[in-house]
This record gives structure tokens, sequence and C-alpha cells, in this order.
């Protein structure tokens, strides 16, 4: 019996050096840098996304955005439709390194920006970027004002 399990834990651990993800799929604890950009760009232009999370000052306003397609554009564009409201805004990926800031580390900003309605002027800030893949993009952005985290979460259609 011993000799199964030794065998059997073997296998698994074999196994699971096999499954690792790669940065593509998981960026989990990796820093993203400006070597990212050209990736997370590529990535949030091919298809449309949902927004899957948003979280305003702990408070979960998903709902306001559910039946709503992004698209966001080679050019810059960012559009929103539910089928019968569209709404038109921008979006880009820069480095905002700030030479003011403690850390040498890259700042890698999702902007996004639209003018109205009122629920999409909520989402039109300079997101951090925390994880990313092609089917995902996870941001987080810390008020300057009261330090509260708000949270938002594309993932593709």
């Amino acid at each position: 019996m011993k000799r199964v399990l030794v065998i059997m834990t073997i296998a698994l651990l074999s196994l699971g050096s096999n499954y690792s993800c790669s940065k593509d799929e998981s960026n989990v604890d990796e820093k993203i840098t400006a070597a990212d950009m050209d990736q997370i760009k590529a990535a949030v232009e091919s298809g449309d996304w949902r927004i899957s999370v948003y979280s305003d000052d702990d408070i979960d306003e998903t709902n306001d955005y559910a039946g709503f397609s992004f698209t966001f554009n080679s050019d810059g564009t960012l559009g929103a439709t539910d089928g019968n409201t569209s709404v038109s805004g921008a979006w880009s990926i820069t480095n905002s390194d700030n030479s003011n800031d403690d850390s040498s580390d890259d700042d890698i900003d999702f902007n996004i920006f639209f003018t109205s309605p009122d629920i999409f002027e909520e989402l039109a800030d300079d997101w951090e970027i925390v994880k990313y893949s092609s089917t995902l993009i996870e941001l987080k952005d810390v008020s300057g004002g009261d330090g509260n985290t708000d949270y938002l979460t594309f993932e593709k259609n």
C-alpha cells in the first residue's frame, strides 16, 4: 500500500510541474511592466468584453453594466453597447512612471475615459493593471482622496 502511495505522489508531483502558467495565461504574482504593454494592448483589442466585477468603495455595482459589451479599438476609441444604448469613450495603456516615486518599478496604467452617462463616468480613471490574460483583465484604483480601493474586471465575451 505504501508503495502505491509513493508512486501516486511522484506521479502527481511530476504532473503538477507540467501545468505551470505562462505570463499570458495568468499574471498573478508578477509585476506588470512596460514590456507587457504590447501584449495587453493586443489582447484587449481582440474581441468584445464585459464587466464581470465593478466595486466602487466596497459597493458592488457590477449590475449597472449588465448586458453591455465593450470594444477597445486600436485607434484608442472605446465603445459600449447593450443593443439599445451606445456609449463612446477612449482608452489607452500608458507608462506613467513617476520619478518622484520611491519605487523604480514601472507604473503601467489602463486609462478609461467616458464623459457620460454618469454610470460610465464612474469608470473613467487611470487604473492599475493587477492581472491580465487573453480573456481577463483585472484593474484597481486607490483613491487619492479617501484611500478607498475600486476594482474593475473585464472578461472576454
